[in-house]
């Protein structure tokens, strides 16, 4: 069926008899020799080659087919690489036999092995407004945003067989006065969040023009070579029937369209849907952006296992969907729309949660029974749909971050500066090699679940600055990716900034204020570690893999857990200057006793010693032993 990416439909334009006229031309433009030599030319002479996608994204409408007057079907360009269009709806041919065999193989085996109620649910997001099934990534704030922005549905059970006739998500009887779908109502307390959704789902966001120029059907018309197999004969409702192993959910088979040539599965409408509308409610409500990502890639998935669209169709969506979203947002005449909708949604939801912005992200993980509150889980499941069957070839090359992609990270991250922001997004992003993510500008190698923890790698030296007057994020926040890179990070501002990962970054760390927290061994790198002031915590045990110096007024805050070694261990020298302090917390389930002495650095050698040694203890004070190459404390009663 005819994707809409919003409430309003492209202007209405004759698609079946602009396709009898016009689809040979569109399609032999389309043909791989004619889109490779254009991509050639455009990478050799980029000052004169297309406008980037933020810039054109307007061009995006049914009468533009090409990827020379189509910004979309252009960043779709490596469709082409594998599928040269016929100058039909079924007469295309494959051109990696490798990626379609493969996506068609992984299409009939989720289809035929899916239980009843997945497809069931299936059909609720195949039927529900895109919009307001994206709702349900909100989490704990689901419920809260649905009554505050009058967002309903009449789509919340599915049928256990075909349905009798097609069914459409219509405003329910009983909805309260102003209730709108999908997103909700401009005239409610999250108006303005409604309307960003729809913004970014608006005119230009259809997935229609690219359907129509693409052509490459939907994998129950289609055998494992996507060769279009109709074997001529009718079902018991009418349709064709297809000689495809792909199977549609029962549920389903009411709402297949009946005109194929209008009915394209490259892109997935839906995808680009449901990634357009999260994307929209990650930057209005940055406290749950992984989970709203990760619904996104959930409820796409879903169009595969219903048998409507193939793995090739879905990351077409995605790619689309997130040149869009960034395209709409950095779009000069929606700025003051983005600022109102992320303030409208902090205040609404901060007032009715009794939070303040720097408790409100720990409410929106709250619940133990969120369906996205596991997120490893989350980034099991993104991290395989980024590629599905996809197979990785060639060398690997360094991305350039798309213009304008940076805004998608501007209320996750912003306390980070634009170019910054570009810098996570192009150090968490794919390698290269995957045929749909190579096309122009690359918008698919974009991980934004990855990006949403931070940098990837300091390839050059990294200063972040967090204010904890300023609240959320900027207040405090975690980067939990593996860092790498001859870069080192250095730490200002009163706010906390939390390093989780296995880092391997060789520059070194500095902390001239606020707290920087350790949560894992290996969380400052392998470089040294310089701490001028504020304070360095450490939640576990911790490897400086250089040398550690502590100066001026700062502390060094460490655990003590019995006699398990230290806390802190240093491969090379310690100095310690005045003013340094160091403050030891007692382990809540082991704590040493009265009596004992306890390791707490280790290391080859030391110079100086802290000003102060401070015990989180009412009943215990530490005696520090100071010694050629560690300290010890011996706990002793008050």
């Amino acid at each position: 069926m005819p994707s809409s990416a919003g409430h309003r439909s492209p202007a209405t334009v004759d698609r079946r008899g602009f396709l009898r006229t016009s689809l040979g031309a569109s399609a032999g433009l389309l043909a791989a020799p004619t889109f490779a030599t254009w991509l050639a030319a455009a990478d050799a002479k980029a000052a004169t080659g297309p406008a980037a996608f933020v810039d054109d994204y307007k061009s995006n409408v049914v009468a533009n087919q090409t990827p020379e007057t189509n910004a979309v079907v252009r960043i779709l360009g490596g469709m082409a690489k594998v599928w040269k269009t016929g100058g039909a709806w079924d007469t295309g041919r494959v051109l990696d036999r490798e990626v379609l065999r493969a996506n068609m193989r992984y299409c009939a085996r989720i289809t035929t092995s899916r239980t009843d109620a997945q497809a069931k649910e299936a059909f609720l997001y195949d039927r529900q407004h895109q919009s307001y099934a994206m709702i349900g990534g909100l989490g704990p704030l689901a419920g809260l945003y649905r009554s505050g922005a009058k967002a309903v549905t009449s789509i919340t059970t599915a049928p256990d067989g075909t349905p009798a006739g097609k069914i459409n998500d219509t405003l329910p009887a009983d909805a309260p006065a102003g209730s709108a779908l999908g997103a909700g109502s401009y005239d409610s307390d999250l108006g303005k969040v409604a309307k960003l959704v729809d913004t970014v789902r608006g005119p230009f966001a259809s997935g229609n023009p690219a359907k129509f120029a693409f052509q490459y059907p939907r994998p129950w018309r289609m055998n494992e070579d996507s060769g279009v197999v109709d074997t001529g004969k009718k079902d018991a409702l009418g349709y064709p029937v297809y000689d495809s192993d792909v199977v549609v959910a029962p549920q389903l088979l009411r709402q297949r369209s009946e005109t194929p040539e209008e009915d394209g599965g490259f892109p997935s409408g839906h995808t680009n849907a449901f990634h357009l509308a999260g994307l929209a409610y990650a930057y209005a409500v940055p406290e749950r952006f992984q989970e709203l990502v990760t619904r996104a890639f959930e409820l796409s998935h879903t169009r595969i296992m219903s048998g409507m669209h193939s793995t090739v169709d879905v990351i077409g969506g995605r790619i689309m969907a997130t040149a869009l979203t960034a395209a709409t947002l950095a779009d000069p005449a929606n700025a003051e729309l983005k600022a109102a909708a992320r303030a409208q949604a902090l205040a609404y939801f901060t007032g009715k949660t009794g939070t303040t912005p720097d408790t409100l992200y720990t409410y929106a993980h709250s619940d133990a029974d969120d369906a996205y509150a596991d997120r490893e889980a989350n980034a099991r499941a993104v991290g395989h749909r980024l590629t599905y069957v996809l197979p990785r070839r060639g060398r690997k090359d360094p991305l350039t971050v798309p213009k304008g992609a940076e805004v998608l990270l501007e209320t996750r991250l912003p306390y980070l500066s634009a170019a910054q922001r570009r810098e996570v997004l192009r150090t968490t992003a794919l390698p290269s090699g995957y045929v749909l993510l190579d096309a122009f500008e690359q918008w698919g190698r974009l991980n934004l679940f990855a990006a949403a923890d931070g940098y990837g790698a300091f390839d050059t030296d990294v200063t972040v600055t967090l204010d904890a007057a300023a609240g959320g994020f900027h207040a405090a926040d975690s980067w939990r990716n593996d860092i790498e890179g001859d870069g080192g990070l250095t730490k200002r501002g009163t706010g906390t900034l939390t390093l989780t990962g296995h880092n391997r970054y060789h520059g070194g760390t500095v902390v001239e204020d606020g707290t920087l927290v350790a949560a894992s061994p290996n969380a400052l790198g392998q470089g040294d570690v310089r701490v001028t002031g504020g304070t360095l915590r450490a939640d576990q045990v911790l490897r400086v893999r250089g040398s550690y110096v502590q100066e001026g007024e700062s502390t060094l805050e460490l655990g003590l857990r019995g006699n398990h070694g230290p806390a802190l261990t240093v491969s090379r020298r310690v100095v310690l200057g005045r003013g340094s302090v160091l403050s030891l917390r007692l382990d809540a389930d082991r704590p040493p006793v009265a009596g004992t002495t306890v390791p707490v650095l280790s290391a080859p050698a030391l110079r100086g010693r802290f000003d102060r040694v401070e015990l989180d203890s009412t009943t215990l004070r530490a005696v520090p032993v100071h010694t050629a190459d560690g300290l010890s404390v011996r706990l002793v009663k008050r």
